[in-house]
């Protein structure tokens, strides 16, 4: 009786296995326009070569108008039809601007990828409710703006996909980070309660939860409290090869759940164990961070109020601690800019 319990079983996952090989194959990006908020630089940039490389076409959304002019050069040396947009996420005028523009030069959007983000990394006694509102704005009203104008365009033209970069700190609070995880949990929400309603017209909602990603994007996150040793602690683990993932590897992840309608996407082993662990002991979980949160720095002086970029700490860390983060800072654009 177990074998042909066994039996069923590994068949079933056969069927399963071949039913989303064949969803991902049928699902091409040829041709497909794809819109990348935070597409400058970091993840946002690793996804736009990719896309480039399968023959679609991007149009990158981001602040930084010399940030967008390099990541335009370098996706044209590989035959990328490439829109760029400067363009203000917090301004929802801008959004609105910067739809109207992709779609009177396209034609149409197929998917959108809400991937800007801001990091702010420092103890809770050093975060003011603008740093909140901040991160609220770009990490939930940001896309839920663009969301609210790019569903009723894919309606008309049959359908279309829509992924949303959360994070692990969209799953399990992570301390020294409560902007950024209050922000990112909303926008984990709002992703997952579209899903249902969009589904019946044929857009593809996936949620994507990232642990640490080798992007770079040290440098440029924000840091309050004792920002050297915020910075250390912060971009050690960016960069640590057993906890963080490579950005090209992730990339190629999240393009494949994209095409195959996966309603949902956690990256890398330890944050799919948080999540888990969260799921099923939420106690042991809660005592586990404030025992993390005893080995993180306290708070400082009326100095740490100021928010400083990774890019101005870096020189005061080791480099053999930070050497793989650095090396995805230069590959992937971050070197010079601090924008959202």
């Amino acid at each position: 009786m177990l074998w042909w319990i066994l039996v069923i079983v590994l068949v079933l996952l056969a069927v399963w296995a071949i039913a989303r090989l064949i969803r991902t194959a049928r699902y091409s990006l040829r041709d497909k326009v794809v819109v990348i908020t935070g597409g400058s630089r970091g993840l946002g940039l690793v996804l736009a070569r990719q896309i480039c490389a399968a023959g679609g076409k991007v149009a990158l959304i981001a602040r930084d108008a010399e940030e967008l002019g390099r990541a335009k050069a370098d996706l044209a040396r590989r035959g990328g039809a490439v829109l760029t947009l400067q363009c203000d996420l917090l301004d929802t005028a801008q959004i609105r601007s910067a739809v109207r523009q992709i779609i009177d030069h396209f034609g149409k959007i197929d998917i959108l990828i809400n991937n800007a983000g801001i990091i702010e990394v420092g103890p809770l006694a050093h975060m003011t409710r603008e740093d909140f509102e901040r991160a609220m704005r770009l990490h939930f009203w940001a896309p839920f703006e663009l969301i609210s104008q790019i569903v009723p365009e894919m309606r008309t033209w049959g359908g279309g996909r829509i992924v949303n970069i959360s994070s692990i700190g969209g799953k399990v609070a992570v301390p020294h980070m409560a902007p950024y995880s209050v922000s990112k949990f909303a926008l984990t929400g709002f992703s997952d309660a579209l899903r249902a309603e969009l589904a019946r017209d044929n857009i593809h909602v996936t949620t994507v939860a990232p642990g640490m990603m080798r992007t770079g994007s040290h440098v440029n996150a924000k840091f309050k409290g004792k920002h050297d040793i915020e910075f250390a602690w912060f971009a050690a683990s960016a960069g640590a090869p057993l906890i963080s993932i490579n950005a090209d590897r992730a990339a190629r992840k999240i393009l494949d759940s994209c095409r195959r309608g996966q309603p949902s996407l956690t990256l890398t082993f330890a944050a799919r164990t948080a999540i888990l662990g969260n799921a099923l002991f939420p106690n042991l979980t809660g005592y586990w961070m404030k025992i993390v949160n005893r080995f993180l720095p306290g708070a400082g002086s009326d100095e740490g109020n100021e928010l400083r970029a990774g890019s101005q700490l870096r020189r005061g860390t080791p480099q053999w601690l930070t050497r793989l983060a650095d090396r995805a800072t230069r590959r992937n654009n971050e070197e010079r800019g601090e924008s959202l």
